[in-house]
């Protein structure tokens, strides 16, 4: 008997990795054993300074239905009625997508399909998204008695809180297009045009100097989470930190050579 296929699986073009969800029968749910193994891959990949760019897409029609519903449910059956397990399911969840986001690499979700529930919030972790035009977007618990809590974590700070409101409380999707307008999705393209429009955008990213993407992404980060005032005394420091780096003096010898830069390793 063949062993069952991997849940996520690797490959590497130059400086840019693309992690392939592998569950297309289940529609890539987040069970454990897929976040299990996605957790791995993104660990190893943090400290895989030859990678500039990360790519995540799906195997099969649809992009990621969320948590596994049905392996939820069996756990009703412990003695706690599953409140653990669940605790431990949302935990392990939360540690995957805080990966994602502190993650040096820029992350590029190639949405080919649906994504919704915690399908949706692993699109909003990722830092851009491109999609097919026939995806769609949404956070549909409601519809199973269940609000989605820690989805409307990403989902609320890549939308407007109003839009993310309506969304999480009527259980409607986005298409692909209403994606862009609200600032879920960078780019819409057909599905045919799909894997080479991510792939072109990610070049156009792993073509920049990687330590300072990587200090980019952080002090992204780390802004959009202060207040106004502290965010740009700790963006100064920021600034000045880059200005000391290797990167930095090279890039501005180029330009005022008027030479293309030789970035360092």
């Amino acid at each position: 008997m063949s062993a069952a296929p991997p849940y996520t699986y690797r490959t590497s073009h130059g400086n840019i990795a693309i992690l392939r969800l592998n569950r297309p029968s289940t529609f890539n749910v987040l069970s454990v054993d897929m976040m299990s193994t996605l957790q791995t891959e993104l660990d190893s990949l943090a400290a895989d300074e030859t990678i500039s760019v990360v790519i995540i897409r799906a195997e099969g029609p649809g992009f990621c239905a969320g948590h596994d519903l049905k392996e939820m449910q069996e756990r009703r059956t412990d003695k706690d009625s599953g409140k653990a397990f669940f605790k431990d399911l949302f935990s392990q969840c939360t540690r995957l997508m805080t990966t994602i986001t502190a993650l040096p690499q820029t992350v590029i979700a190639q949405v080919q399909g649906t994504a919704v529930a915690a399908g949706c919030q692993l699109v909003a972790t990722c830092d851009m998204a491109v999609a097919s035009e026939n995806a769609k977007f949404g956070v549909n618990g409601i519809d199973v008695g269940f609000f989605c809590s820690t989805p409307s974590v990403a989902l609320s700070r890549n939308i407007g809180r109003k839009m993310a409101m309506e969304l999480l409380t009527t259980g409607d999707m986005l298409s692909a297009n209403e994606g862009v307008d609200v600032g879920l999705v960078n780019l819409v393209v057909g599905r045919e045009d799909l894997e080479s429009a991510t792939m072109n955008l990610a070049r156009k990213i792993a073509s920049k100097p990687r330590k300072i993407l990587a200090l980019g992404k952080r002090a992204f980060q780390t802004q959009i989470q202060l207040p106004r005032e502290e965010a740009y005394k700790a963006m100064e420091a920021v600034m000045v930190d880059n200005l000391m780096m290797d990167e930095s003096i090279e890039g501005f010898s180029a330009f005022i050579e008027k030479r293309p830069p030789k970035w360092p390793e």
